[in-house]
């Protein structure tokens, strides 16, 4: 597992090298913004604003189905991510099971 400055930042998210970061987070949507502030992994403003955008489009603006929908794309990566990061013991299933749409 890699960290960095003790930050656990271990994910398969690729990482890019883009100039001001701070400024593209503060461009962001508030929704967007409010959203990342409790997201459990490093989402760059690029990334997050192309899904977010993705995302109302196919929701039609409706902000409780975007925010579903975020929650669950981060669900997946954690899914995906987690036998990578601690293990294939952990219970890759039980995450999987509970992000499924009803």
């Amino acid at each position: 597992m890699s960290t960095v400055r003790g930050r656990n930042l271990a994910t398969s998210l690729k990482r890019r090298n883009r100039p001001r970061p701070m400024e593209r987070y503060d461009r962001l949507p508030p929704e967007l913004r409010c959203w990342l502030a409790g997201a459990a992994l490093p989402w760059s403003p690029h990334s997050a604003l192309k899904l977010w955008k993705r995302l109302k489009r196919e929701c039609r603006g409706d902000m409780a189905a975007i925010r579903q929908r975020m929650d669950l794309a981060e669900a997946r990566m954690l899914a995906r991510d987690a036998p990578r990061i601690w293990g294939h013991a952990y219970p890759t299933e039980l995450i999987a099971a509970e992000t499924r749409p009803a």
